[in-house]
């Protein structure tokens, strides 16, 4: 099983590699909806996401983490595999134009994908599922 960081360490992975995390809330506690957090995330998620930073060479901010409030089930963001990413122009184009159309999932976000990762355009966010 891979490792589960702590909010404070995944944070400072983040930072470290030029990304950012932003609350709606203004909090990171796991348990109140409208906070961002990172706690017990994969470190391999965490790791996946700033290799998307570099490959893409585009700014990413993470806006979903390990929060309550997403869809359950194994590969969810409680479960630590997901994030969400605020949309820009520079990573809107680096995902569709270096992933395969997946298909529309149930709520109407298009997926894009490929090496087991899942991009989910959601209204206000990518929706990533690392694998």
């Amino acid at each position: 099983m891979p490792a589960r960081l702590q909010h404070t360490d995944a944070a400072l992975r983040l930072r470290k590699a030029g990304l950012r995390w932003t609350s709606s809330g203004g909090c990171a506690d796991r348990h109140i909806r409208t906070c961002t957090s990172l706690e017990a995330v994969r470190s391999t998620t965490v790791a996946s996401v700033i290799a998307l930073r570099r490959r893409s060479d585009c700014p990413i901010v993470v806006t979903g983490g390990t929060e309550v409030g997403h869809a359950p089930g194994t590969y969810s963001h409680y479960a630590g595999y997901k994030l969400d990413i605020k949309p820009n122009r520079c990573i809107n184009r680096y995902i569709r134009r270096n992933n395969s159309l997946q298909g529309v999932r149930g709520d109407g976000a298009r997926l894009y994908g490929s090496s087991g990762t899942v991009y989910a355009r959601e209204p206000d966010h990518w929706d990533i599922l690392f694998h």
